[in-house]
């Protein structure tokens, strides 16, 4: 998360661009996020060296795939290497040979550059098959390196460097830089649209526990924060485990993500691959438009889809009116996921609290989809804070399974007051957190029944959800346990008052004598 003396730093990023002649927010983002992953590519390829020498001592012959080419050329564009040259070397360096190369990206490497700057492209290998390149190629054909000057690179470099050095060090960081960029282009949440901080998306991911059996999409993904955390939960739990086989899938078609915004898919593409996942299949598409025709297709959904939003009535997909009829994207969304689960699907997903009690008929319509036809297994109620500095929208995580044949005997609640952060601003970290306890809770709910209304989570019988017009709010449902509180006297509480003013003239009186 981005606070205080980090926000600083790449507020001065900013300035230089700004200075230099590249105004436009958008591209400010994108020139930065572009070096941050040139050098996020050579910190990879130092782990890679890394490994390669440790395999080697127990296997001279141990092969590791490079992302850099094994020559002076292929090792002159990486960032340690460059990054103290002459600025205009630099300059030359990243616009003749990095930038080019890697809109040329293949398999997870880099192709070489000849001695005149001319690209070697990679030759295809059947083993490894067309898609591999697909989604990073196809969203990064377009990108253009546009700093205007060795000057304002080499400043930005050396803001870069400072921050990594010092401040960030983990690889979430280039999406919560996005988010800040956006936040500064006053752009954030035009649309409703605000990104997931990285201990939320992790205790999502862990409510709904992925396996290296399961297909993933989030189709509004922004910059892939859930494939993210959901492929590092499946590496962490179940790597050591894995066959073959799922690893191959694990590479190809375990995750799947969309966006309307082709920078949030480079981001995204950008993202993954850093993350090790090579080839995830990205889409540009316009999740709950009649284009997208998905179904059944899934077996986990992940999303914080955006709020607020709307879209044209004409482009909405007649499955999901048939659903919801709405031109409201957070219950566009809900009916989305139905549709492209499969039978006995799970998903969380973030929605905005009006989901939970709105009135219209579209909204009790998606939430008695949701009870009658399919299990809703809980509703976490978020406290405001938890998209500050962005946004200070109350929210709540939905967390169903698809059935199509109902299922939804009781709803458990969680009244999350906590998640280890201030919910100020700041977002300072502290010691205050309800993630544990609600995974854990969570992952054993015969052991909640017998809770109380009165504690932070419980159970609320579907009937009594119906008897209520399908009102998920939590508030609905909780009780305030009252205290009574017992006060002195009333002529106890005067006697005290007439003491204290007593006292007050003493003083006063005292002063006036040293007065005169």
């Amino acid at each position: 998360m981005i606070t205080g003396v980090i926000k600083n730093k790449i507020d001065k990023i900013w300035e230089d661009i700004w200075a230099g002649g590249l105004t436009m927010p958008f591209k400010v983002i994108e020139q930065i996020t572009y070096l941050m992953f040139i050098r996020k590519l050579d910190e990879k390829e130092i782990d890679n060296e890394k490994r390669a020498n440790s395999l080697r001592r127990r296997n001279p012959n141990a092969k590791v795939e490079m992302i850099f080419p094994q020559t002076a050329s292929g090792q002159g564009m990486r960032w340690s290497n460059f990054k103290t040259a002459d600025p205009e070397v630099i300059f030359n360096t990243i616009r003749i040979k990095v930038f080019p190369a890697i809109r040329e990206m293949k398999y997870g490497q880099l192709p070489d550059v000849n001695e005149i700057g001319k690209i070697i492209p990679i030759p295809d290998d059947p083993n490894k098959g067309q898609s591999i390149q697909s989604a990073f190629s196809k969203f990064m054909k377009d990108a253009l390196f546009e700093l205007p000057t060795p000057e304002v690179l080499v400043k930005v470099i050396t803001g870069l460097e400072d921050l990594y050095q010092h401040d960030i060090g983990e690889l979430d960081m280039q999406g919560d830089l996005y988010e800040y960029m956006l936040s500064k282009a006053a752009s954030s949440g035009t649309n409703g649209q605000f990104r997931t901080p990285k201990h939320i998306r992790d205790m999502m991911v862990a409510l709904i526990d992925p396996n290296p059996d399961d297909t993933i999409c989030d189709p509004a993904c922004g910059t892939a924060g859930f494939l993210i955390s959901s492929a590092e939960h499946i590496r962490s739990k179940y790597g050591e485990r894995m066959t073959d086989d799922q690893w191959e899938r694990f590479n190809s078609t375990t995750f799947s993500g969309f966006d309307t915004d082709n920078s949030m898919l480079r981001i995204s593409a950008m993202n993954l691959m850093l993350h090790g996942i090579t080839h995830p299949e990205l889409d540009y598409k316009n999740s709950v438009s009649e284009k997208n025709d998905i179904d059944s297709e899934y077996t986990v959904c992940l999303a914080n889809p955006p709020f607020k939003g709307t879209v044209d009535a004409e482009t909405i997909s007649t499955s999901l009116k048939a659903v919801t009829n709405t031109k409201k994207t957070e219950l566009l969304f809900l009916a989305l996921f139905l549709r492209m689960l499969k039978k006995g699907g799970r998903c969380a997903c973030i929605v905005p609290d009006g989901v939970l009690f709105g009135s219209s008929r579209a909204h009790k319509a998606m939430r008695k989809e949701l009870i009658e036809n399919h299990v809703l297994q809980a509703v976490i109620s978020m406290p405001s804070g938890v998209f500050k500095p962005y946004a200070g929208v109350s929210t709540a995580i939905l967390v169903f399974m698809k059935t199509g044949t109902g299922g939804t005997e009781n709803v458990w609640f969680y009244d999350m007051e906590a998640d280890g952060y201030s919910l100020d601003d700041k977002r300072n970290e502290v010691k205050e957190n309800d993630i544990p306890d609600i995974i854990t809770r969570f992952h054993n709910l015969e052991e909640e029944k017998e809770r109380e209304r009165t504690e932070k989570s419980f159970f609320v019988a579907k009937q009594e959800i119906i008897d209520n017009d399908y009102d998920l709010s939590i508030n609905k449902y909780k009780k305030v346990e009252y205290v009574p509180v017992e006060y002195p006297p009333t002529s106890e509480i005067m006697a005290s008052l007439k003491a204290r003013q007593t006292e007050i003239d003493k003083g006063l009186a005292e002063l006036e004598r040293m007065l005169k």
